[in-house]
């Protein structure tokens, strides 16, 4: 996951490292790491950040949409108990409406957290102006922005539901 290197402006300290030849000092994350997917679509996202980011710790939060009202209703969510002093990566495929990634921000902070980073592949304009409206203090990265929602809050072109399409589901 690419998307992942866009951690470069963590907070980082100086660290002594044994190499083969001779001693030198590196950089390491000042803060514990823990990277949380938004269940059950972030979940094809972990293992890419996690091969960027082995030092991560995991959490889960689990947060569909209602496809008559398109809120979010929460059904799960287990942090680790770093998370309120750690650097947060919260993972999700899409960023459509933005309901669901505000809802698992605000879990996120209602268990401490304050270092929060969303990263998604594809958002649209709609979702961008609903979590940064919601919550302007996190940082949203993403390889994408197409530009609509159709009526059933999907993302137009989009990549249909994400979760749906990664486990083979309908």
């Amino acid at each position: 996951m690419l998307l992942g290197q866009a951690s470069a402006a963590w907070e980082t300290v100086p660290q002594e490292i044994e190499t083969p030849l001779s001693k030198c000092t590196g950089e390491v994350l000042a803060r514990p790491l823990v990277l949380v997917p938004i269940l059950r679509a972030g979940l094809g996202m972990l293992d890419g950040m996690l091969a960027l980011l082995p030092v991560g710790t995991i959490g889960h939060i689990g947060v569909y949409r209602n496809e008559e009202t398109l809120s979010p209703v929460t059904y799960f969510c287990r942090l680790p108990a770093t998370v309120a002093e750690a650097q947060v990566v919260l993972v999700d495929p899409m960023l459509a409406t933005g309901n669901s990634a505000c809802q698992a921000v605000a879990l996120l902070k209602s268990s401490g957290a304050t270092r929060i980073q969303f990263i998604c592949l594809v958002a649209c304009p709609p979702g961008l102006e609903r979590l940064q409206s919601a919550h302007p203090d996190i940082d949203i990265v993403t390889a994408a922005i197409d530009p609509e929602l159709n009526a059933l809050g999907y993302i137009v072109p989009g990549l249909g539901d994400a979760g749906d399409r990664y486990f083979g589901t309908t």
